[in-house]
């Protein structure tokens, strides 16, 4: 701004009013176009029928063009300068091989300056512009609530080094990500502070059981807490089986469970997915097993996608 201040006075231009630029393009017109408005407050400027928006980085165009552009809105709404196509524009095909190329004289390139009318423009980026920060503040929301993460498990002593393999792995794969564990048996009390410090993502751990009454336990905890009633609370079950001891169909009969018990908690905005990891298996498969169930995990739930709630899916 103060360079800008100093080339005005130092050329004398007169007419000219400045206002702060915006972090991207989108919010640097929008700031332009709210000085020219008559519900701003402290507006000082007259509202115009058409306003031009041009290049700053290209601004020497002649006068002829913009008088043109600025009549072409007033009878339409909306004109912009155009230029013919020099370069050749093709269009490729799935495979990214040339599938045909643009007729040059059928089409134009789209130049600045543009001319609006004033209230037609104004309107529609206060529209876009709200939407925009609706979007980034739902962004900002998403990538707070994922950075706390509570893993609870169900295992025993000499089952433990698993679940707690599983942790390591996801504080790898989570940098910066707060990840707080504990023992479902002895979840309560903890479990009820941790919700009061606003968690939002839970790692309900099930060492060599098919069952959900763990995940069902902290379910209902989560439902008696209310606390997904601003934002969705995203709960994987995650459970380590032994496929050699347990009859593939018969485990398979308990996991599926898990849809009919995402259906109900999906009523409350709790978002449950399902995780199964073959267990045991040698050390080096199973550090890889970890690893692709950690890269689950942390996708899950930075995604909080409602499209993957009740899959079971496997490491």
């Amino acid at each position: 701004m103060e360079v800008m201040k100093g080339i005005v006075q130092r050329y004398q231009h007169k007419r000219i009013s400045l206002v702060e630029a915006g972090v991207t393009r989108h919010r640097s017109i929008f700031n332009g176009l709210k000085a020219l408005a008559e519900d701003q407050p402290n507006s000082k400027l007259c509202k115009p029928e058409v306003v031009i928006i041009h290049d700053a980085v290209r601004p020497f165009v002649e006068e002829d063009v913009l008088l043109k552009v600025a009549i072409a809105a007033k009878e339409h709404g909306a004109a912009g300068a155009i230029r013919p196509l020099v370069s050749t524009v093709i269009s490729p095909s799935a495979d990214g091989c040339l599938d045909h190329s643009l007729d040059r004289a059928s089409h134009r390139a789209s130049e600045m300056p543009q001319a609006f009318l004033f209230d037609v423009i104004y309107e529609a980026y206060q529209q876009v512009t709200y939407k925009r920060d609706l979007y980034a503040a739902e962004s900002i929301i998403k990538e707070r609530i994922s950075q706390q993460i509570c893993i609870l498990m169900d295992a025993k002593e000499d089952e433990e080094h698993v679940g707690r393999c599983l942790e390591e792995m996801l504080k790898k794969e989570l940098n910066h990500v707060k990840v707080t564990s504990g023992a479902l048996c002895h979840a309560g009390r903890d479990l009820q502070q941790i919700i009061l410090e606003q968690c939002y993502n839970f790692v309900c751990v099930n060492v060599m059981t098919s069952d959900f009454e763990e995940t069902r336990k902290l379910l209902n905890a989560l439902e008696e807490s209310n606390l997904s009633i601003l934002y969705p609370v995203v709960v994987i079950s995650v459970h380590f089986l032994d496929y050699k001891l347990v009859p593939f169909g018969q485990k398979m009969e308990h996991l599926m469970q898990i849809k009919e018990f995402a259906k109900e908690v999906k009523k409350r905005n709790i978002l449950l997915c399902g995780l199964l990891v073959y267990y045991p298996q040698d050390e080096q498969k199973l550090q890889e097993s970890l690893r692709q169930g950690a890269t689950i995990i942390a996708t899950l739930i930075k995604e909080r996608s409602f499209g993957l709630v009740g899959q079971l899916l496997v490491a």
